[in-house]
Parts: structure tokens; C-alpha cells; sequence
């Protein structure tokens, strides 16, 4: 609730307006105080900027290996890069693809359920008519697919999804296989008209002709490894054979470094005149008992405790302890 001024806030306001001491720009607006984001229920966000990123850098290499494939397959320049991704419902695609269209319905393991590949029309068309002997640059005229036209689209349809399992194995091993091709979107009511899905939209250009091909996921198929589609989580190292090779290398350069390591007895106070008055056969009292702890430094810091002893000919030091004193900036 806004806050109610009282008469002499009113007064004392009005009067610091006519004498210039503040500005009417200068008086909060309760508006800009408390900014509101609208949010459409209908229309959850499910999948946040972090996950759509995923999926863009994911279909983002999955485009490469689509022009590619089509590139050999059809004998011509194709050129296939992500335009957008975004999140939509489900029957704002089904209504935003042509009524006569080339539909794939997949599935994916170990996502669960089934996933869709909406090839343009326009483009389909090119490819029938380039396998077909023909060069692709006739003219797109709308007509319905004939069993033949649908058999030659599967199979180039099976390549293209197939492609998806090299594009997803950074983040998920999967393996796709082809359900159903539909030519009616309308028909297709595998998912709730409403249930959030990923649209990632690509742009095709060959001949000197633009078309687009959608890849659309919904939420129900990786909401079970949502988790992994954040971009710091590809970069984890999990092979424990490189991991031992890194720390192995690492060790062998560290050895050959060297450090000063001293081990202090112990100490003392004396004057300059016991300083200069020391001789030969002069013995200095420490503050350190010939039993106790020794302090052993590495470049002059505190690192170690010790005890002082013999290893055959050479004086030397037996680690005792570790002292570790950033340990509190570690935890």
C-alpha cells in the first residue's frame, strides 16, 4: 500500500516546490518505485534463458551437420544456420506451419516422448524434384505428396535426424528413430495445446531460394535431464584417464622447480656485546627443548612441523605435521 502523506508533508512539500529547493522531476513516482512483470500463466516459462542457449549452441552444430548431409546428398551448395530459439505452446506451432507440410514425428531415448521435424513444403519439393533428376529450381506449386514423394522424404528425413545423435553427444547419448511422417499438422495431436515446447527454427537456402526447417521439443521430453542443458556442466572433466595424465604431467614439471626449504631449530635473545664476545665452542641456549617440534619453512613461510634427526651421513628432518593456513580461505 502507498504510503499517505499528512497534511504538514503536503505543506512542507509544496513549499520546498515555490522556493526551488527541489525540482518536480526530482519527487519519486510511485510507478517507477514498483516496477511490474507481467507473466502470462497461461503460457508458464519452463525453460529459461540458460536452457534455450543450450539448445541453440546444441542445433547450432546440428545445423552444420544438416547442410552437410544435404549438401551430398542432393549435390548442391545448401546452406543451414539456426535463425531463432524460442519458447512457444504447442498449438502456436501447429498454427504457425503451412496446413500441407512435411511432418516427422521421432522419438529420442532416452528422452521420453515424441519430438517433431517440420520440413517446408517449398523445400521438400526442391529435394523431390533434385533426386528425381531435376535441378531443384522449378517453380514451388502446392500439391499434395504422393506415397512415392513420402517414401523419398523419409529417407532423407532418417539421414537429418539421425545427424542429431552426433549433435546431442556432448551433452546426452541418443538415438533417434523415426515414428511417422505426417503431411496435415492438424492431425497430429500427440501433445496438449498448451504444453510449453522449444521451437528452434532454421534457415535453408539453395538455388538462390530461402525455406526453413523447425525442430520442435517439448518440455515433457527433457524435463528429466533439463539439468544438463547448462553450458558449464559440457565443460566438466570426466575422464579420469586424463584427469590422472594432467596431475602426473603437473607433477613431473613441479619437481623440477626449486625452493629454498629451512628447518629452524629454535631462537634466542643475546646482546651485540654477547654477539661479539662469541667464540669457537661458544653454546647458545634456544627457547626450543632438543625433543620438541622444529618449524621448517618454504620460501620463508610456515608450512611444516618436524623433528630433527640423523638419515645416515646427512643431518635431516622428519615431516611430522602439515600447517595449512589458508585453509578457511579454501572452505
Amino acid at each position: 500500500m502507498a504510503e499517505v502523506l499528512s497534511q504538514s508533508d503536503i505543506d512542507s512539500l509544496l513549499s520546498a516546490l515555490s522556493s526551488g529547493e527541489i525540482e518536480a522531476d526530482q519527487i519519486p513516482n510511485e510507478e517507477e518505485k514498483h516496477r511490474i512483470k507481467l507473466y502470462d500463466f497461461k503460457s508458464p516459462q519452463k525453460f529459461s534463458k540458460d536452457h534455450l542457449r543450450a539448445l541453440e549452441l546444441i542445433h547450432d552444430n546440428y545445423a552444420r551437420l544438416m547442410a552437410s548431409y544435404l549438401s551430398a546428398q542432393l549435390r548442391n551448395n545448401v546452406k543451414v544456420k539456426v535463425e531463432s530459439t524460442q519458447q512457444i505452446t504447442y498449438d502456436e506451432f501447429i498454427h504457425s506451419i503451412p496446413n500441407s507440410t512435411v511432418l516427422t514425428i521421432f522419438k529420442m531415448p532416452p528422452l521420453s516422448g515424441s519430438i517433431l521435424f517440420e520440413l517446408n513444403p517449398q523445400f521438400a519439393s526442391q529435394i523431390i524434384d533434385i533426386l528425381l533428376g531435376g535441378n531443384g529450381g522449378r517453380p514451388y506449386k502446392f500439391k499434395e505428396f504422393s506415397d512415392i514423394d513420402k517414401n523419398i522424404l523419409r529417407n532423407v528425413n532418417t539421414g537429418l535426424i539421425a545427424n542429431l545423435k552426433t549433435a546431442w553427444q556432448d551433452v546426452l547419448s541418443v538415438e533417434p528413430e523415426i515414428l511417422a511422417i505426417e503431411t496435415n499438422p492438424a492431425l497430429n495431436q500427440t501433445l496438449a495445446p498448451n504444453e510449453p515446447v522449444a521451437l528452434i527454427t532454421f534457415s535453408v537456402e539453395m538455388n538462390n531460394s530461402s525455406s526453413f526447417i523447425n525442430v520442435c521439443i517439448p518440455y515433457l521430453s527433457i524435463e528429466k535431464i533439463i539439468d544438463k542443458l547448462v553450458v558449464q556442466y559440457w565443460f566438466r572433466e570426466n575422464d579420469d584417464e586424463n584427469v590422472n595424465d594432467s596431475r602426473s604431467k603437473l607433477k613431473e614439471r613441479l619437481n623440477i622447480v626449486s625452493v629454498p626449504i629451512t628447518g629452524v631449530l629454535g631462537g634466542t635473545n643475546i646482546t651485540v656485546d654477547e654477539f661479539l664476545q662469541l667464540t669457537e665452542g661458544d653454546v647458545i641456549t634456544l627457547d626450543n627443548s632438543s625433543d620438541s617440534q622444529v618449524k621448517v619453512f618454504v620460501e620463508n613461510r610456515l608450512c611444516y612441523t618436524g623433528k630433527p634427526g640423523i638419515i645416515g651421513k646427512n643431518r635431516g628432518i622428519q615431516i611430522l605435521d602439515i600447517i595449512d593456513k589458508d585453509v578457511e580461505n579454501y572452505e
